[in-house]
């Protein structure tokens, strides 16, 4: 990928212009339709297939590709240098005169989302695509061509979506069967489906759960804020929903580290950059925070920091992985497509050249200006970040990836919610490995793990925070929990330091405790007994991560029967406050050097802190 010269007067700290995201986009399409098939309705990228299948997959490639094409040409007006509308028309005929059969071209009917269901998420971004095009190519396309296209995307209107983000496809195409007058009762209920249930999982500070459960995760900008909010936008018409997103980024700025990293916390994160879409929509729609110069410090950032550290293969094309290759950071659902999901970044086009966007000087990120603790009590999170290295944190005391329906088990430990931390720096280890920044109860040699979190509460003062939660440890044999064995958790992080603090309850005789620390090389990382831990060694994750190929894990280790408190330092980095712990009858008395101190009581939880003389 040649990207023109960098300016490091408009923007100093990336040395990224909008003309970087344009040969960007005109790149990662250049590659990606080599692979087409000779209609042009499927993009076959090379690479292992999905659960879907290949004509999914090819499909799959198509549509998300198209995004980036819609974003990229819509943004210059029409002007389309390099032809892309033209190839995409093509491939909407080819794809749509047979639906369902089996041959090169001909793209899988829509179902529902247990019965082969992938189509349904591409054709958001067809409808999408075509929407943002509208006047360039559908309204050139054949009538008997538009035909077939609406009748391949009514499948989307007719079939069940996920219980999730999947409800605003179906709303998506809705939006754009409307846009070209071909409105009626079943685009109308789609609609009023999606906004109805995406009203039921606002939870408050910017997030929506993605579904009835506690997951909050990257789905909630670049899915649950993307598609309603850009809905209005392209209707030209004001939406309630536009406040949340201006709410969502007045803290999801401190998710970019200041090496531009997204933090690698949650699912689907081989769409790598498309973690930025909100910033852009935001920029876009006038619908956030952010000055325009900070904006685009964290779209450029994301932006470069994937393509400084080879996202793109060797045949120019995004591969399933974070950096290069990883396969623990794919999904099953995932396959050569999948990452051109990264294509919704490109939203940040449709701002023109003239923008502020484009022309305010770029400025720091929020994680470049200062130590900062910020505390989301409605997901259950607890953000810190230092200046001196750009690293973000994220404490998890509230999302999980277990739904309503769903019963807890060990073989469903998912390392991308189930730990205590994530970091724009580190990644979990893999699930056969040890895990990182873990709390479990060992009992009869078997380790537990967090499935279900069940948030107390989180908050923060002057310079620190903290956030608290509950889980019962569930084991991998029969039986699976431990009756009235339960773990409450809070997690207190000032400067660098991050105070991990447990009180088990109902141990059984012989259980023992363990904690481990942040997973990165040798003598990268802080993890020191502060009360209740009799022994520490390091363990190994020969697996690594998506950040390193080979990792070890600071361990802790202590004796638990009945009921116990542990408390721990730990710090990603070298530096610690060198704070004390003392654990009493009413809870725990954390203090530091210079006269701060945090006093932790349970049941009822209470967290205080201040500086005592």
């Amino acid at each position: 990928m040649k990207l023109p010269d960098e300016d490091r007067a408009l923007s100093p700290h990336t040395g990224y212009t909008r003309d970087h995201w344009v040969t960007a986009a005109d790149s990662l399409l250049t590659a990606a339709w080599r692979w087409a098939s000779p209609g042009g309705a499927r993009l076959d990228l090379p690479g292992p297939p999905s659960a879907s299948g290949v004509r999914s997959d090819g499909l799959e490639g198509f549509a998300r590709t198209f995004l980036a094409a819609a974003f990229r040409v819509a943004g210059a007006d029409g002007k389309d240098p390099y032809g892309w509308l033209e190839r995409y028309a093509g491939g909407l005929d080819a794809g749509t005169r047979t639906p369902g059969r089996d041959d090169a071209e001909s793209w899988p009917v829509i179902r529902d989302h247990h019965v082969a269901g992938q189509p349904m998420v591409e054709s958001a971004s067809v409808a999408l695509g075509l929407r943002l095009t509208r006047p360039w190519l559908w309204d050139h396309l054949a009538p008997a061509v538009q035909d077939r296209i609406e009748a391949w995307l009514r499948g989307a209107l007719r079939h069940v979506p996920a219980p999730n983000n999947w409800y605003l496809f179906p709303f998506t195409v809705a939006g754009f069967l409307a846009s070209v007058g071909r409105a009626d009762a079943e685009t109308a209920q789609a609609r009023e489906r999606a906004l109805a249930l995406l009203a039921g999982w606002y939870r408050g500070d910017g997030w929506y759960a993605d579904g009835d459960g506690r997951a909050f995760d990257h789905y909630n900008g670049w899915a649950l804020h993307l598609y309603p909010v850009l809905d209005a936008h392209l209707a030209a018409e004001a939406t309630p929903l536009g406040p949340r997103l201006r709410e969502h980024l007045e803290s999801f700025g401190l998710w970019f580290g200041g090496d531009g990293a997204p933090l690698h916390f949650g699912r689907s994160l081989t769409y790598r950059f498309a973690a930025a879409s909100a910033v852009g929509l935001g920029a876009v729609t006038g619908h956030t925070p952010l000055r325009p110069g900070v904006s685009r410090r964290l779209l450029s950032g994301a932006l470069r920091y994937f393509l400084d550290r080879g996202a793109v293969d060797e045949h120019g094309l995004l591969g399933l992985g974070w950096h290069g290759p990883h396969a623990p950071t794919v999904q099953y659902y995932s396959g050569p497509g999948s990452p051109y999901w990264a294509s919704k970044a490109f939203v940040c086009l449709l701002a023109p050249p003239e923008h502020p966007l484009w022309t305010s000087t770029e400025e720091p990120a929020p994680s470049e200006t200062a130590d900062t603790v910020v505390a989301l009590p409605a997901p259950g999170l607890l953000l810190q970040s230092t200046r001196s290295d750009g690293v973000v944190r994220l404490h998890n005391h509230g999302s999980d990836a277990v739904r309503p329906h769903e019963a807890e088990s060990a073989a469903g430990d998912d390392p991308h919610y189930g730990r205590f931390a994530y970091s724009t720096r580190t990644g979990p280890t893999a699930r056969d490995n040890p895990a990182d920044n873990h709390f479990a109860v060992v009992v009869a040699g078997v380790r537990s793990v967090r499935r279900r979190i069940h948030p107390l509460g989180a908050g923060r003062g002057e310079g620190w925070g903290w956030a608290a939660s509950w889980h019962r440890p569930v084991f991998g044999r029969a039986p699976a929990t431990v009756p009235g064995l339960r773990v409450e958790s809070v997690t207190v992080v000032r400067g660098p330091d991050e105070l991990r603090v447990h009180r088990v309850l109902g141990a059984p005789p012989g259980a023992r405790a363990e904690q481990t620390g942040w997973a990165t090389a040798p003598g990268e990382s802080v993890l020191r007994p502060l009360a209740g831990w009799t022994g520490d060694d390091e363990v190994r994750a020969p697996n690594g991560t998506a950040f390193v190929p080979w990792v070890s894990l600071p361990r802790l280790t202590g004796d638990v029967g009945g009921t116990a408190v542990f408390a721990a330092l730990a710090v990603l980095g070298t530096e610690a406050g060198g704070p004390a712990a003392s654990v009493g009858e009413e809870g725990v008395a954390i203090g530091w050097p210079d006269g701060f101190a945090v006093r932790i009581r349970f049941g009822p939880l209470r967290v205080e802190g201040a500086f005592e003389h």
